[in-house]
């Protein structure tokens, strides 16, 4: 028998607590060939879609597939989205949720941080495992950007900034 992901659990888990907590539930994808999303709002091949009950339509998070209808420019649009193409779901107030790890997905390393090819490999993630990390990834209301350096202070927000997703390896 194969083996089940855990992936469509966790996501599912982390949509749930955004919901009971009062967050907005928010999943990065890859958009590729096999994600049926509005292609205009892709941008360096990734889309962040906002998965809460109020901005959707007939959602499911099934085993295999994300999907639901939702409006992009005020026109109802179909949005399905294969489970294994979620790079991370997230609260949009805090940042705080989960990152996965996507095959094939283009991951830059921030400064200093060595890519996982350059890792030893007993600290590299077995093949296979699907998160990656469970961390918030903005404070205070600061965005974390990715490529930031960790002993430089975070600059101040600035009025209408939103937490952005860093993915930690």
């Amino acid at each position: 028998m194969a083996e089940v992901s855990t992936k469509p659990y966790l996501i599912r888990a982390i949509h749930e607590w955004c919901s009971d907590s009062g967050y907005t539930p928010y999943i990065a994808v890859v958009a590729d060939e096999l994600v049926n999303v509005p292609r205009e709002f892709v941008k360096n091949g990734e889309i962040v879609l906002n998965i809460s009950p109020l901005a959707t339509n007939r959602l499911s998070l099934g085993n295999e597939f994300i999907e639901f209808q939702a409006r992009f420019g005020g026109v109802a649009r179909d949005v399905s989205v294969p489970v294994e193409k979620v790079i991370a779901i997230y609260a949009r107030e805090n940042g705080q949720g989960m990152a996965f790890d996507v095959p094939g997905a283009a991951v830059v390393a921030p400064a200093g941080v060595p890519a996982a090819s350059e890792r030893p490999a007993d600290t590299m993630p077995a093949p296979g495992s699907a998160p990656v990390a469970l961390v918030p990834v903005a404070k205070a209301g600061v965005p974390a950007a990715q490529g930031d350096d960790p002993g430089e202070p975070p600059p101040p927000p600035r009025a209408g900034d939103r937490p952005k997703l860093t993915r930690v390896k």
